[in-house]
């Protein structure tokens, strides 16, 4: 019988990370959404698109939707490369858009903790630059992580990343 390869690692070889803008993706639109509320959990339901829920949703959000322009999509992606170096983090793949950010990222902690880092790294560099107000909010609550335990997982999720979100954007 042939031996079995046992990885006993507590930590992952990556974690994607995904976060967007302000007000981009609300409950109730035809995208569909996650409930925060304990029910984001793997395989769970999502909340069905509802043209009455995104209204409420609009109608409540406290400020316009934010995207981000060629200017700003450069400072947060140089913020996010600062803040891996800075933390010694391997950033494998980074793909700012308009409306939201993808990373994988190997890193020896939990991946909330890389998520608040990046959004709080990109707030700060986008401040400093004034591109954007005090007062904006410029992420949405929370944010994706997921667990990349096998090489092809990695893989995957770098082409993902790279190559698997539409055209380049212009820099405006």
């Amino acid at each position: 019988m042939g031996t079995i390869e046992w990885d006993d690692s507590q930590w992952p070889l990556a974690y994607l990370i995904t976060f967007r803008t302000y007000g981009t993706w609300l409950h109730g639109d035809e995208r569909y959404s996650i409930d925060r509320h304990g029910k984001n959990i793997y395989g769970a339901p999502c909340i069905a698109p509802n043209e009455k829920l995104a209204k409420l949703m609009e109608s409540q959000r406290g400020s316009a939707e934010f995207l981000l322009d060629g200017k700003q999509r450069a400072v947060v992606q140089k913020a996010i490369e600062d803040c891996c170096m800075l933390r010694e983090w391997l950033l494998r793949a980074v793909n700012v858009r308009t409306n939201h950010v993808h990373a994988t990222v190997s890193a020896m902690r939990k991946p909330e903790g890389v998520l608040n880092a990046f959004k709080a790294n990109s707030t700060r560099y986008l401040r400093e630059a004034q591109l954007v107000s005090d007062d904006q909010k410029v992420w949405s609550r929370g944010g994706s992580t997921r667990y990349l335990w096998k090489p092809n997982h990695v893989n995957i999720a770098n082409d993902y990343v790279t190559n698997g979100q539409g055209d380049d954007l212009p820099d405006f």
